[in-house]
C-alpha cells in the first residue's frame, strides 16, 4: 500500500521523500542480492579451513531448525504485515482466503505429486518441498506494481496472499515434516492441527499487538516504541510456539494491528517513518543473510548438475500455481467483485518465491534425507 494513507495532510512532503528513496533503494537492493547469491556460491566453492568450519556438513549443528525459524521469521513477516492496510485486505478477504489457504495446499499436493511422479523421490518429501516453495514473496512485483501505478486492489490481493499464505505454508511444512519424522501423517489429525493453531496463534498475536498499541499511546520516543514492535515481533513468535501454536500467525497478526491501529493512534509521523525505515532495514537483512547462507550450502556444482531437476521443480511448481489461481478466482469471483483473467495471468506470474522458502528449506535439520536435494531446489526455483 501507499504509505501516504496513514500520514496526516502536514507529513506527505516526508512520505514522498521517503518513497523515493525507497524505490532508489530497492534497485540497490536487487543489485545486493545478486552479489550475495554469486558471492555465497563462490564462497561455498572455496576449500578454505575457515570457511570450512562454517558449512562443513560433519560441524556441530548450529544453524538448526529452531535457530533459524526463530531467528529470521519474526521480522520477515513483521515488517511485511506492518504495512497493510485492514480494511482493504478485509474488501479483498475472499480471495485472499482462497488463494492463501486453499491455494497453498492445491499448489503443494500437486507439486508434490509432479515431482514425485518424475523423480521417484518419496511423495512424503516431494510434499514436503511443495509446502517450503508454496509461499509466495512478490516483493519486486509490488515494486514493480508502484512503478507502474497498477491498480491498488491488484495490489493488496498479491501483498495479503503473500503474507497469509506464508502462515499456512509454515503450519503445512511443520504437519509434514513431524509426520515424515514420527511416521505417522495423519490427514484428520493434520487438519485438527492446524485450525487450532492457526486460531490460537491469531489469538496471541491480536492480545500482544493491542496491548502494544495501547502502550505507544503513552510513549513519543521512536527509539523505545521501536525497541517495543521489536519485542512484540519475536514475542509473540516465541509465545505463540511456546504454547505449541503458530508463531507465524502470531507474528502476522500482532504485525497487522500495530501497523492498522498502533502507528494511527500513538505514533508521530516521524515516528512511523522510522519504524518503516528499520523494519524494512532489518528486512533487508535477513533476506541479505538468507540468500548468503543457502549459497554457503549449495554448490555451483551440485546446481550445474541438478539443472534438468531444477527445471522440472520449477515447472511443477509454476503447474501447481497456475491450477491454483485459475481454478479458485473464479469461484472467488462468485462471492466479490470479479477478478479479471488479465489479472489472473498476473497472480500467476507474480507468485514469486523467497526468503520463507530458503529460510525453511535451510530449518531441515542435517539428519534429514534427501535435505541436499530440497535445498538444491529450493535455491534453484527462487532464483
Amino acid at each position: 500500500m501507499e504509505h501516504e494513507e496513514v500520514l496526516d495532510n502536514s507529513d506527505k512532503d516526508i512520505a514522498h521523500n521517503w518513497v523515493s528513496s525507497s524505490r532508489f533503494l530497492f534497485y540497490c537492493q536487487i543489485i545486493i542480492f545478486v552479489a550475495l547469491v554469486l558471492g555465497g556460491l563462490a564462497l561455498g566453492s572455496l576449500h578454505q579451513p575457515i570457511l570450512e568450519r562454517i558449512y562443513q556438513s560433519d560441524r556441530p549443528d548450529w544453524l538448526n531448525p529452531e535457530v533459524v525459524l526463530i531467528l529470521f521469521l519474526p521480522p520477515l513477516l513483521f515488517e511485511g504485515s506492518l504495512k497493510i492496510n485492514v480494511r482493504q485486505l478485509w474488501r479483498n478477504s475472499v480471495p485472499i482466503l482462497l488463494l492463501a489457504n486453499i491455494g497453498v495446499l492445491a499448489a503443494t499436493l500437486i507439486t508434490g505429486y509432479a515431482l514425485h511422479w518424475e523423480l521417484g523421490i518419496p511423495l512424503a518429501t516431494t510434499l514436503l518441498f511443495g509446502a517450503i516453495i508454496s509461499a509466495t514473496d512478490p516483493i519486486s512485483v509490488l515494486a514493480i506494481f508502484k512503478e507502474l501505478s497498477i491498480s491498488k486492489r491488484l495490489s493488496v490481493i498479491v501483498e495479503g496472499e503473500s503474507l497469509l499464505n506464508d502462515g499456512t505454508a509454515v503450519v503445512l511444512f511443520q504437519i509434514l515434516l513431524a509426520g515424515i519424522v514420527t511416521g505417522n501423517l495423519s490427514i484428520a489429525k493434520g487438519i485438527s492441527d492446524f485450525v487450532q493453531s492457526v486460531v490460537g496463534g491469531a489469538i496471541v498475536g491480536l492480545a500482544l499487538g493491542y496491548g502494544a498499541s495501547k502502550i505507544t499511546k503513552r510513549i513519543d520516543d521512536p527509539q523505545i516504541e521501536i525497541t517495543l514492535t521489536t519485542i512484540i515481533a519475536y514475542g509473540s513468535y516465541l509465545i505463540a510456539h511456546q504454547l505449541h501454536l503458530s508463531g507465524v500467525i502470531a507474528t502476522v497478526i500482532s504485525g497487522l494491528t500495530v501497523g492498522n491501529l498502533g502507528t494511527h493512534e500513538g505514533m508521530s509521523a516521524r515516528t512511523r517513518l522510522a519504524l518503516w525505515s528499520f523494519w524494512e532495514y532489518a528486512s533487508f537483512v535477513i533476506n541479505s543473510l538468507l540468500v548468503l547462507l543457502i549459497g554457503l550450502e549449495v554448490h555451483i556444482r551440485e546446481l550445474l548438475g541438478a539443472w534438468s531437476t531444477i527445471l522440472l521443480a520449477v515447472l511443477a511448481v509454476l503447474l501447481g500455481r497456475a491450477v491454483s489461481v485459475y481454478g479458485l478466482v473464479p469461484f472467488s469471483n462468485l462471492f466479490t467483485e470479479r477478478i479479471s483473467l488479465r489479472w489472473r495471468h498476473v497472480l500467476v506470474w507474480g507468485g514469486l518465491h523467497g526468503s520463507l522458502s530458503l529460510a525453511l528449506a535451510l530449518s531441515l535439520s542435517h539428519e534429514f534425507p534427501y535435505r541436499e536435494k530440497i535445498l538444491a531446489l529450493t535455491f534453484g526455483v527462487v532464483a
